[in-house]
């Protein structure tokens, strides 16, 4: 654009210029040699004009005759470059798609057209066509190549970091990462790698340090750089609560600062407030991340924030998380929990089956076995609620690559990626009818509980067989009508008469128990009894 502007000015120049001439018009001699000649002043511009165009034009054509060899030669260079380049980028993608002859293939015409140390490439096509092939060692060295040049140094050092990680040589797989870190801090994948291992060996200083500031960037990768700080921050405070509780507060607290929703750095902060005999703080903490998740692990330690409560104390705070976040699985397990521990069967049942509607999971199911066993041991019952808490869902817990862990970590012991534990409840787990129904499946189990049976022993008559009498079952719950067990009288002359008051009653089993057989009761000379 700038050349064709550049003509159109020396164009309407030159013709500004004659038009120039034009309008003054004159005579010109000259004399050279005894001859004179004599011409416009138009016509003597012309000629110069003229003569000037002709020693250019002849230049030129000298110019293009001379150098015409080596524009040739580099005609052809140029175009066996293109091929090469051409059969190169075919060779990346054979090799990208697992097709080893057409990467081997045009490995060859690549070298036969272009030269290792002007393309490095190269290397790169012959160590994928070696990997293809299986021929590691080949490609371990063609990386090593890549890794000592300067201009392909990260290339290397992440083929080689790659090789590594599939031999299982960790800490290879680490020193690689770790130089690619320092070399080119701006890799994500370097600085990944050496950030995972250095807090998988717990050195959370220098991890921090590898983090960087995280000024820079887009806001998501901002958002990222906060929350790995955060995870950071909160292990090395886990790390220092027992013997520095005031450092493992700070740390805590800055990772709050980064997510103020982030609950092991909450439940850290707190625990250290607790060490330093700071109710108040702690509380204040635990009742904000509270309020924001309804996380289990922050109702127990709010409970249980002061060892030397009594009952009717963490029964108070306990409802006090209760009219913070009313109608929460949680909060209602909690008040049940406590009341338990008060000896307030009635509370405690109804929170425990409120909490079982709202979230049916094996605590809850496990919290009723235990209230039923302290309030009446009858065994029929706890064993029905055994039996539902087997099917029903896993409690949520710290998941992470599959494992569950009773807290918080900040690597995965599996694969070692920072911040993979999540509290969710664990997928392999979730299985059983109690998964997919709500409240009514709830309600049914409640319902198809077996009523209480009151058992007496009556005297022992001899020579007669006798059965235990029981009185009428007291049922606490809406239960269903049982299918009481015949049981026909035995064929002897001392067998007990129906309608008498040996009669035996029928027997309340399980809803899984298959009953006792008609029959099948078991005779002494001195003594008979029901299994159950």
């Amino acid at each position: 654009m700038i050349r064709i502007l550049v003509f159109a000015l020396f164009v309407l120049a030159l013709a500004g210029g004659f038009a120039w001439l034009a309008d003054r018009p004159g005579e010109l001699s000259i004399i050279w040699q005894g001859q004179r000649a004599d011409m416009s002043l138009m016509v003597a511009a012309t000629l110069i004009v003229s003569l000037i165009v002709a020693i250019m034009l002849c230049w030129w054509l000298v110019r293009v005759i001379w150098t015409s060899p080596h524009s040739i030669q580099r005609y052809f260079r140029a175009r066996k470059r293109d091929r090469g380049y051409q059969a190169l980028s075919t060779g990346l993608i054979a090799a990208g798609a697992g097709d080893a002859a057409g990467a081997r293939k045009m490995l060859g015409r690549t070298r036969g057209l272009l030269s290792a140390d002007q393309e490095p490439l190269i290397h790169l096509l012959e160590a994928q066509a070696a990997m293809i092939e299986g021929r590691y060692d080949d490609a371990r060295k063609k990386f090593e190549l890549m890794a000592d040049d300067p201009e392909t140094r990260e290339l290397g050092l992440r083929g080689l970091y790659l090789e590594a990680r599939r031999l299982g040589a960790n800490e290879a797989a680490r020193q690689y990462a770790e130089r690619a870190a320092e070399k080119a801090p701006q890799l994500p994948w370097a600085t990944e790698a050496a950030l995972e291992y250095r807090s998988e060996a717990g050195d959370w200083d220098e991890a921090l340090k590898l983090l960087g500031d995280g000024r820079s960037g887009s806001t998501e990768e901002k958002k990222a750089y906060a929350r790995r700080k955060a995870v950071l921050l909160t292990a090395r405070a886990a790390e220092k609560l027992d013997a520095d509780p005031k450092g493992a507060r700070e740390d805590a607290h800055q990772a709050l600062k980064l997510d103020e929703n982030f609950v092991p750095a909450g439940l850290i902060e707190a625990k250290a407030y607790l060490r330093e005999d700071n109710l108040r703080k702690a509380a204040s903490i635990l009742e904000r991340l509270w309020k924001a998740t309804a996380h289990g692990d922050v109702a127990r330690l709010y409970v249980r924030a002061r060892s030397g409560d009594s009952a009717a104390d963490r029964l108070k705070r306990a409802e006090k998380l209760e009219a913070m976040r009313p109608n929460n699985a949680e909060a209602l397990y909690a008040v049940a929990e406590a009341a338990l521990e008060t000896r307030d069967f009635t509370l405690a049942r109804a929170k425990a089956e409120a909490a079982a509607r709202l979230a049916p999971r094996e605590s809850a199911f496990l919290l009723l076995a235990d209230i039923e066993d302290a309030e009446t041991g009858d065994q029929g019952r706890i064993r029905h609620w055994m039996n539902q808490a087997l099917k029903a869902p896993r409690d949520p817990a710290w998941t992470a690559d599959g494992i569950t862990s009773p807290e918080w970590r900040a690597v995965s012991p599996v694969t070692g990626r920072l911040d993979a534990f999540e509290w969710k409840t664990p997928v392999s787990e979730l299985q059983g009818p109690i998964e997919e129904g709500s409240a009514n499946t709830v309600d049914e189990a409640i319902r198809t509980l077996p009523p209480i049976v009151i058992e007496t022993r009556p005297a022992v008559k001899a020579e007669k067989v006798e059965t235990v009498k029981a009185e009428p079952p007291v049922v606490v719950t809406a239960a269903a009508e049982p299918v009481p067990a015949k049981a026909e009288t035995p064929q002897k002359a001392d067998a007990v008469p129906a309608g008498s008051e040996e009669e035996e009653r029928p027997f309340y089993g399980l809803p899984d128990d298959p009953g006792v057989k008609a029959g099948a009761v078991r005779r002494d000379d001195t003594s008979s009894f029901k299994l159950f």
